[in-house]
């Protein structure tokens, strides 16, 4: 049997005390801010995936190889169109999304 270590929080609970609750300013902006964090990496992740460098996949989209990895990194969100082109002329899928309420 396994014993629980008292000295552990969840994620939840970590972002709840230092962040307050969801749906409080700085809660959402710290989980915004993890959404932008998440596309830049899923991107990155792929792209290496797939075997390309930063310039073939600006090249295959249209754009420069400085901006893709502005979008990896989070230094810049990408607009929707250009996520949508990353990941059709880049990748060769298709953008999905959905709305949870």
């Amino acid at each position: 049997m396994k014993t629980k270590n008292k000295n552990l929080t969840t994620l939840e609970e970590f972002k709840e005390k230092n962040y307050g609750k969801l749906g409080t300013k700085k809660r959402d902006e710290l989980e915004s801010g993890y959404e932008s964090f998440k596309m830049g990496a899923l991107i990155h992740d792929t792209r290496l995936e797939m075997g390309m460098t930063q310039e073939q996949l600006a090249e295959k989209v249209g754009t420069t190889k400085s901006y893709i990895s502005k979008i990896e990194n989070n230094i810049k969100e990408a607009r929707i169109s250009t996520l949508q082109k990353i990941v059709e002329l880049g990748f060769g899928g298709h953008l999905e999304f959905s709305i949870k309420i």
